[in-house]
């Protein structure tokens, strides 16, 4: 009876770990989501006059961190549909450190939005188009 179980736990353990893999690998090929112009590109130079004024979504993101390469998508779609109701805009943290210091950003993809220049909002991790919507147009 005891072989039985421990056969069932290591099939089972097996199972999930093959599973993990191939999740991983479909998530490590995933093709690059093409650039938005709708979104913006945030750097040093042009930061402060960009979120200065009106409601700005900052992504913080990196080129290696596949929760964000999740994301892309969903803020270009989002980019699409929100308009000129609110600015969306991206900050890749190993590219402009400053800036992820600036936000005290410790975990990617790390979503701040600004009104007027002042963070209003912050969400870690993978959001929905949705849940992302609805808190621009709660906080217009």
């Amino acid at each position: 009876m005891t072989t039985t179980i421990l056969t069932i736990v290591f099939v089972v353990i097996g199972a999930a770990v093959i599973y993990l893999f191939m999740a991983a690998r479909r998530l490590k090929n995933m093709p690059e989501t093409p650039e938005n112009d709708n979104i913006i590109t945030f750097n040093p130079a042009n930061f402060q006059q960009q979120t200065k004024s009106g409601l700005v979504l900052i992504d913080f993101w990196a080129s290696w961190c596949m929760p964000c390469k999740m994301m892309a998508p969903i803020l270009n779609e989002l980019a699409d549909e929100i308009g000129d109701k609110a600015k969306i805009g991206k900050v890749n943290v190993e590219e402009h450190q400053q800036l992820s210091s600036k936000f005290s950003v410790r975990n990617i993809p790390t979503l701040v939005l600004l009104k007027d220049g002042k963070e209003i909002e912050r969400f870690v991790g993978v959001k929905t188009k949705d849940f992302l919507l609805k808190q621009l147009l709660k906080n217009q």
